[in-house]
């Protein structure tokens, strides 16, 4: 028997549907797609990321994997495989009960995507994303990318995001975390 899918019309909708469910969903023009897990590389990466930036703010604000993000547009959220949020969004979360960035809370302050192998991965980072997380107003977006071992960084301008690339062992530089001191390697390597 085939299941039809749930019309899902706003973000609201997406989150009552996908509460309770194990895996990740991405809303995408009301349809919803299931994303696979990360690779083991990845999500490694992913964790150092966090490890470093926990001891910049307060540990409730940075979230690795599992925390989803209105985007605006067609009803459509995103899964960044690190947040930084602000310093209001822990309260905010819990009072919507779910680990999630509605339209109406402010912009997280960071978000890091780790590409993963495949032309439609490196499209969807560097692209859909990309626009996704400037028209939300995020101010600051990684692109941290083992397939070509660099680590860029978009910072939001009045003209939209400005992208700086850094590889080896230049210091990574981000106008939001200036007291976070790792090079393009640390980043990449998986450690």
């Amino acid at each position: 028997m085939v299941q039809a899918q749930p019309q899902l019309k706003t973000f609201e909708d997406f989150l009552r549907y996908t509460e309770g469910t194990d895996a990740y969903y991405e809303l995408t023009n009301g349809v919803l797609v299931e994303r696979p897990p990360e690779s083991y590389e990845n999500l490694r990466r992913a964790l150092q990321l966090y490890d470093w930036l926990r001891t910049l703010v307060d540990s409730q604000q940075v979230c690795p994997q599992g925390l989803a993000i209105a985007v605006p547009g067609q009803p459509k959220n995103r899964y960044p495989d690190l947040t930084v949020l602000r310093a209001e969004h822990p309260e905010q979360m819990r009072e919507l009960g779910q680990a999630a960035i509605a339209l109406d809370m402010a912009p997280p302050l960071l978000v890091v995507e780790v590409v993963s192998p495949g032309a439609e991965n490196h499209r969807r980072d560097y692209f859909e994303k990309r626009n996704q997380y400037e028209w939300r107003g995020i101010p600051e977006y990684w692109i941290v990318d083992p397939i070509l071992s660099q680590v860029t960084v978009h910072c939001l301008t009045a003209a939209g995001y400005e992208a700086v690339i850094f590889t080896g062992d230049e210091t990574v530089q981000s106008p939001t975390f200036q007291d976070l001191a790792v090079s393009a390697a640390d980043v990449l390597t998986v450690g």
